[in-house]
C-alpha cells in the first residue's frame, strides 16, 4: 500500500464479502492516504461508517431505488438518442457518448447546469488520478470542485434533501455523487462497448439478453486500478486461514473476488448467459453502490440504443492504437474511435 503502512490483500470471494459487510471492519478508522487523489473530506459516503454513513445515505436513497431507475428509462432513452443524433462517422464513443450520457443524467438529478460539464469533467479527471496529474493540478481541482458545489448549496440549487446534513456534508455529498455517478458508469459503458466491438458474438448475445450480458461484463471487467477501499479491523476477525488482528488494515480486491473460480466457473471467460451471477462489482453490504440500479439501467439503455442506431459500428483505428487510462483510479479508455455504414 502507498506509504509505509502494511495491509493484507483480500482476494477470495467470501472473504471480500466479509470485509465489505462485517461491522468489525471499518473504513472510517483508516487514517492513511486515500488510494487515489480525492481527499477524504470529498468521500462523504465511501469513507464513512454508521451512523454518519447511514444518515448521509438516507438523504439521497429515494432517488436511487430500482423502481425509480426503471421509471427513468424513457428519460434515459431520450438522452441517449439526443447524443446519438449528433454523431457522424467516424466518432469517438468515449467523449461523444459514453461519458456525456451519465454526466447529463447526474446534472439533471442534482440540479447541476449542463453548460458546466466540460469544466466539471476536467476537475473530476484530476481528482480521480493516482499518478497521471501533478499534485498542484489535483489540489486545484479539489478546490474548484468544492467551491463549485458550495455555490450550489448556498444558492439552494443542489437537489439533495439537506435537512439532516450540515453544509460541508452537503457539499461533499453533492460533489461525490456527481463524480461517482458519471465516472464509474461512463468508463464501464466505454469498456462494454469495447468488448462488443472486439467480439461480434457478444453483439449477438446483447440482442438476445442484454441485462444478463451487462451483469457478466460488470463481473468480468477489472475496473479499479487500486484494489479497493482500505478497511481496518476493529477486533480480531478470522478471515480465511488467518486471523486479522485488531488495528490491521486490509484491502478487499473486488476484481479478484469476481474471478474466484470457486464461485464463477470459467472465471476468465465472458459467459453471456451466466447464471447465477452473484458478482460484487457494485460492492456488498452497507457500502453496496448507491447508484447500482441506475447504473444498470444506464448501461442497458446506452448499449441497447447504440446497437439499434449504429448496429454495424466497428473500430475506426487498429485496436492496438486505443489509448487506455493509465495512472487513474478507474480503468477505461480515453477515446474509442468507431465508424459505421459502408467503408469509404
Amino acid at each position: 500500500m502507498r506509504g509505509d503502512r502494511e495491509a493484507l490483500l483480500v482476494t477470495k470471494y467470501e472473504d471480500v464479502r466479509t470485509v465489505l459487510a462485517d461491522p468489525r471492519f471499518s473504513r472510517e478508522a483508516f487514517a492513511g492516504p486515500a488510494l487515489f487523489a480525492r481527499e477524504r473530506r470529498s468521500l462523504a459516503l465511501v469513507a464513512s461508517d454508521p451512523p454518519d454513513h447511514t444518515r448521509r445515505r438516507r438523504a439521497v436513497t429515494a432517488a436511487f431505488t430500482a423502481r425509480h431507475a426503471e421509471r427513468m428509462r424513457p428519460e434515459l432513452t431520450a438522452i441517449a438518442d439526443e447524443l446519438l443524433a449528433k454523431l457522424s462517422s467516424p466518432a469517438d464513443l468515449v467523449n461523444e457518448f459514453a461519458m456525456p450520457f451519465p454526466m447529463i443524467v447526474m446534472c439533471r438529478m442534482l440540479g447541476v447546469p449542463e453548460r458546466d460539464m466540460a469544466a466539471l469533467r476536467e476537475w473530476g479527471d484530476a481528482m480521480m488520478s493516482t499518478s497521471r496529474f501533478p499534485a498542484e493540478q489535483v489540489a486545484g481541482a479539489h478546490r474548484r470542485m468544492h467551491e463549485y458545489f458550495a455555490r450550489l448549496v448556498d444558492a439552494g440549487e443542489l437537489l439533495i434533501d439537506g435537512s439532516d446534513l450540515d453544509r460541508e456534508e452537503l457539499v461533499a455529498l453533492g460533489a461525490g455523487m456527481f463524480i461517482a455517478g458519471y465516472e464509474t458508469t461512463g468508463n464501464q459503458l466505454a469498456i462494454c462497448l469495447y468488448l462488443l466491438l472486439r467480439d461480434p458474438s457478444l453483439m449477438t448475445a446483447a440482442r438476445a439478453d442484454l441485462p444478463a450480458l451487462v451483469e457478466e461484463m460488470l463481473r468480468w471487467t477489472s475496473f479499479m486500478s487500486t484494489g479497493g477501499p482500505p478497511h481496518v479491523a476493529l477486533a480480531d476477525v478470522p478471515l480465511g486461514d488467518v486471523v486479522v488482528r485488531a488495528g490491521q488494515a486490509v484491502v478487499p480486491v473486488i476484481d479478484a473476488a469476481n474471478r474466484d473460480g470457486a464461485v464463477f466457473p470459467e472465471p476468465d471467460r465472458i459467459v453471456p448467459d451466466r447464471a447465477p451471477n452473484p458478482h460484487v462489482a457494485f460492492g456488498h453490504g452497507r457500502h453496496h453502490c448507491l447508484g447500482a440500479h441506475l447504473a444498470r439501467v444506464e448501461l442497458q439503455v446506452g448499449i441497447g440504443r447504440l446497437l439499434d442506431v449504429l448496429g454495424d459500428m466497428r473500430f475506426a483505428v487498429p485496436e492496438h492504437r486505443l489509448t487506455w487510462r493509465r495512472g487513474m483510479f478507474v480503468r477505461g479508455l480515453w477515446e474509442l474511435p468507431v465508424e459505421w455504414g459502408k467503408p469509404c
